[in-house]
């Protein structure tokens, strides 16, 4: 890695997987080929497939390149395990389901060099009914704070000084770390030439699942950030969003809302004024 010549500052990418051994080479091989310097910091949550050994054989191969760790953890404390173990300034998360085109990291490189975040656009990798929805848009100080953490990325002094996700989430941990990010007066960036092709669900009740969690989590964020409803842009998604599948998502989204309203889960997140006293207590297991 020495050898190379250096395009720009170093990135850390932070990747975490659970259960993807059939996805987890073709991320790695576009990734391998984004533009130096770069390291890819590998978090597996417990997969009970042969990821993790995947991970080790990239590890292996790339030792300059590819570090492999295991910490069965939640979603966002495994990035926050990541990013504690990451070397660089900068940060690029991307998921374990998706590949990265050749100029990802340059673009994303780019948008972080005057913004302290930036997020790349996110196309589905093959046509799929379910891949074929618009986010539920919702804007906080001018800024949609939805772009997901598959395609994000963010200088680490911010990062830190955030205090990372929140791994109390289930899911909405990404939307959480950037509200919280433009609330302090920062504008997220949008680099439409960082992108990132992600698998849609194939199946229905994958599908319904991904929806009742989302659903679930936005409800974590209304108890945490107090009331966002007002935010979110209704009109667009009464526009936009139509036809029977967005119908059934907005259903199963509804479902995991009431479902996190009706049991909350043994625990409810606080707002945002307590949020430092809550997460001092939160159960990282």
């Amino acid at each position: 890695m020495g050898s190379e010549p250096s395009a720009g500052p170093f990135v850390s990418i932070v990747v975490t997987v659970r259960n993807e051994e059939a996805h987890l080479r073709p991320l790695l091989e576009s990734l391998i080929v984004q533009e130096p310097p770069f390291e890819i910091v590998v978090v597996d949550g417990g997969s009970y497939d042969s990821t993790f050994s995947i991970a080790q054989e990239y590890a292996r191969r790339y030792p300059e390149r590819v570090r492999a760790i295991r910490r069965v953890t939640s979603r966002g404390e495994g990035r926050n395990v990541g990013v504690e173990a990451a070397r660089g300034d900068l940060i690029a998360f991307i998921d374990g389901d998706c590949v990265a085109s050749p100029a990802w990291l340059a673009a994303l490189r780019r948008g972080l060099a005057d913004s302290s975040v930036a997020a790349g656009k996110t196309v589905p990798i093959v046509a799929s009914k379910f891949g074929e929805l618009e986010r539920v848009e919702l804007y906080i100080a001018g800024s949609d704070v939805t772009y997901p953490s598959c395609n994000l990325g963010y200088q680490r002094a911010l990062f830190q000084k955030l205090g990372g996700f929140d791994p109390r989430f289930v899911t909405a941990e990404d939307i959480d770390l950037n509200l919280r990010a433009v609330r302090t007066g920062v504008s997220i960036r949008y680099i439409p030439d960082a992108i990132v092709f992600h698998r849609p669900r194939a199946t229905w009740p994958a599908f319904v699942r991904q929806a009742f969690w989302n659903g679930y989590g936005r409800k974590q964020l209304t108890e945490k950030q107090g009331s966002l409803w007002e935010r979110y842009r209704i009109e667009r998604l009464a526009t936009d969003q139509h036809g029977y599948v967005a119908l059934i998502r907005l259903g199963a989204a509804m479902a995991g809302y009431l479902a996190r309203v009706l049991t909350g889960g043994g625990e409810r997140l606080g707002t945002a004024a307590s949020r430092d006293s809550a997460r001092a207590g939160a159960d990282r297991a």
